[in-house]
């Protein structure tokens, strides 16, 4: 089954790709779970919605090509995770209310910038809900620069993300420079989602980054563990995805999307056998 996705150059670029996010994504969607900001990610996805309606807007409007719809996401939605931490330190109180705030900016834009270059289509169809067959060489090269760059910092900063995931104030007590980190954090955060769009799609994007997870806290025994678990789910949610929705003819972050519930709902079943069983 996976023959197509290694002979076709197309496919073999959105296969790897693939591969890519299934880590980078989990990865990071580990310390946004633990650190209860799941919903940062459906903010930022909206707000990079707006970048790649920019983007086309630019493109259909002024014919204007240098910046392409996934690097306007990119910059749109850096910028975002920026206004969202400026906002919590306006509202410190209250610090969740940022993303909500951006969340609604993002899809205003995006409805204006979506109707500004003439509605929808098959190319905002696509990066909406993914597609086995919009990945280029160059979008490959660029989502494998920042895996890559991603990985190198979680694995620099593993102990301050991890100390400040859990103890934010024994965090700053020891010395760890608390904004810095997770400024740091949500830039990834950011980058994370810009990258997953051609395969997952915006509006699917956040699923992936918290579903692997949610499954894995269900069977891991330390943090390490669940890390480890949500790759592997990741991986296999995107594998599956992929193969699935190219044979099924559908968008392929539906799939993944899919398969990611299907091994969360079996991680569920499976704890609760071993509970009946230690009883």
């Amino acid at each position: 089954m996976l023959a197509d996705f290694l002979e076709f150059d197309f496919l073999r670029n959105t296969f790897l790709t693939g591969l890519l996010i299934g880590i980078i994504a989990p990865l990071l969607g580990t310390f946004i779970v633990v650190r209860r900001l799941s919903l940062i990610a459906d903010a930022l996805s909206h707000v990079t919605l707006a970048g790649i309606a920019f983007g086309l807007f630019m493109e259909k409007k002024f014919a204007f090509t240098l910046i392409t719809p996934l690097y306007s996401g990119m910059a749109f939605s850096v910028i975002g995770s920026i206004f969202i931490e400026k906002l919590r330190g306006v509202y410190k109180a209250y610090q969740e209310i940022a993303i909500p705030i951006i969340l609604s900016g993002g899809v205003g834009l995006s409805v204006v910038f979506i109707a500004l270059a003439d509605g929808f289509n098959t190319e905002l169809f696509n990066y909406l809900f993914g597609s086995v067959s919009a990945v280029s060489k160059n979008d490959f090269l660029t989502i494998l620069g920042i895996s890559i760059f991603i990985v190198l910092i979680i694995s620099l900063f593993y102990k301050e993300l991890f100390t400040l995931s859990f103890d934010e104030e024994h965090a700053t007590v020891s010395g760890i420079h608390a904004k810095r980190i997770h400024f740091l954090f949500i830039i990834l955060t950011a980058l994370v989602i810009a990258a997953s769009i051609r395969i997952v799609g915006v509006l699917l994007v956040s699923a992936l980054m918290t579903l692997p997870v949610a499954a894995s806290m269900r069977l891991a025994k330390g943090f390490k563990q669940m890390m480890v678990l949500s790759i592997v789910f990741g991986e296999l949610a995107v594998i599956i995805g992929l193969v699935s929705g190219y044979y099924l003819s559908i968008p392929p972050g539906g799939t993944i999307v899919m398969v990611s519930i299907i091994i969360l709902l079996l991680s569920i079943g499976l704890k609760q056998l071993r509970y009946r069983k230690q009883k």
